[in-house]
């Protein structure tokens, strides 16, 4: 049975960093507040939005308007402050020619389509499960659990590469093995916690996968 590699976003392939920092920059700014630290922020990302922001100190009841307001800015900026990690391009035609491929994302599905397709690389995936497809996000293995049922595929031969424990956690519950990846916001000793296969970027995790 051919094998599914399943790709987590930031962190793993690409790097929106400063995207992602300028839009919570201008989401507080609407409500005048202070930005937190990046670092603050950086420690959140690979967590749906409403969880980011509930984690930086905005009151329930006004998570969702400031969700809105960081996604008016980000869709004006993400293209062009949004890059490849060094490697990714690589790993993903290596995996191509020995798996079906999906990403499994927190981000917006709607903006990472179009991010991916603006790269020339969306057609390598045959399928993209973000935050709006499913009800429970990662760590839950729901949005990895639906990437298969769309793939038409089993666990048996599937790996989930990602940067966060988040992704490892998705990938135990859903009975896929994770691959974590050095190149994004995880530390390593965070990651050796909840996976025993640890690389420096998506291209040596799926050499890794490849020769399984």
């Amino acid at each position: 049975m051919k094998k599914v590699i399943l790709f987590d976003l930031d962190g793993t392939l690409i790097d929106s960093t400063d995207a992602i920092l300028e839009s919570f920059a201008s989401a507080f700014q609407a409500f005048n507040q202070k930005r937190p630290e990046s670092e603050l922020i950086k420690a959140q990302i690979g967590h749906p939005l409403d969880v980011m922001f509930m984690e930086l100190g905005v009151e329930a009841h006004m998570v969702w308007d400031y969700v809105a307001a960081y996604k008016q800015h980000y869709q004006k900026i993400f293209r062009e402050k949004t890059t490849l990690l060094p490697g990714a391009l690589e790993s993903i035609e290596l995996a191509s020619k020995h798996a079906q491929l999906g990403v499994v994302t927190t981000k917006t599905a709607k903006y990472s389509i179009e991010l991916l397709e603006d790269m020339g690389i969306m057609h390598c995936f045959d399928t993209l499960i973000g935050r709006e497809d499913v009800k429970n996000p990662k760590p839950d293995p729901e949005p990895i659990q639906k990437a298969l049922i769309k793939l038409q595929s089993v666990t048996d031969n599937c790996y989930m590469i990602g940067d966060t424990c988040m992704d490892m956690i998705a990938a135990k519950c859903a009975d896929v093995t994770g691959v974590g990846v050095m190149c994004g916001y995880g530390t390593y000793e965070s990651l050796s916690s909840c996976s025993n296969n640890i690389y420096k970027n998506s291209l040596e995790a799926v050499t890794f996968i490849i020769k399984q």
